[in-house]
């Protein structure tokens, strides 16, 4: 009799190793748990972005409180010794920063923002003042005073008499809040939700009315009209219909 061949026996499954089982476990967590949830932290509210101008003018204040950017050593340097002056005359310490600024800088035109990136910065309570161009900007922090907040002036003005003129319109006082000086961008101003007008029964009510009267006026207008023209034309058929 022929002789049945055995099929070679099928090799044993190993049961999965524990490396194996954790890459499992992870797997399953990943797939539960949000996205949001593997994010790296937020920064914090009072962190201040890596600036030029900001390294430049905090390096300067240590030993003076005038900084001012090269580009504007022709129009401030000799104003320097006035400048000091005023600011030794003020109530509160007063750290001023002659920089450039704009929208295509990373404060994108806010320069109250700019000034409290030195602020916080600095860590030093006072009013940190920032002129550019025509413009002089400066806000408070961790004293208790009041600033124009922005002054204009003329060209035809000296650096010197630009920060005298805000300096001049500060105010200190125990009624202000010694606040830290903001280092985020404002919110847009379309960013808060408007709440949709309700539909009241009044106003229904009123609605009707007003749509009743407007429908009565029209008929009666209307009505005149037609009773006009078909009078008109009685008189010229000589009163036959």
């Amino acid at each position: 009799m022929p002789r049945r061949l055995r099929s070679a026996p099928s090799p044993r499954r190993r049961p999965p190793g524990r490396l194996t089982l954790l890459a499992l476990v992870l797997a399953a967590i990943a797939a539960v748990m949000p996205a949001s949830s593997w994010a790296s932290a937020p920064s914090t509210a009072g962190s201040v972005p890596t600036d030029s101008r900001v390294t430049a003018a905090v390096a300067a204040w240590k030993h003076d409180p005038v900084y001012f950017d090269p580009q504007y050593a022709a129009s401030v340097a000799e104003h320097v010794t006035a400048l000091r002056d005023r600011i030794a005359q003020s109530p509160v310490p007063v750290y001023l920063a002659a920089v450039p600024t704009g929208a295509w800088f990373p404060e994108k035109g806010d320069t109250e923002l700019l000034a409290g990136w030195m602020a916080a910065a600095n860590g030093k309570p006072g009013l940190y003042v920032v002129m550019f161009g025509t413009e002089t900007v400066g806000v408070e922090h961790l004293v208790q005073a009041y600033s124009p907040g922005r002054v204009y002036a003329a060209s035809r003005k000296s650096v010197a008499d630009r920060l005298a003129e805000f300096l001049d319109a500060v105010k200190v006082s125990d009624r202000y809040d010694a606040k830290p000086a903001r280092t985020q961008p404002l919110p847009p101003r379309d960013a808060t939700p408007r709440e949709p007008e309700r539909f009241t029964a009044g106003q229904a009510i009123a609605s009707g009315i007003g749509g009743a009267v407007l429908g009565l006026l029209g008929g009666a207008v209307l009505a005149g009209i037609v009773l006009g023209v078909a009078a008109l034309v009685a008189r010229r058929g000589g009163g036959r219909l």
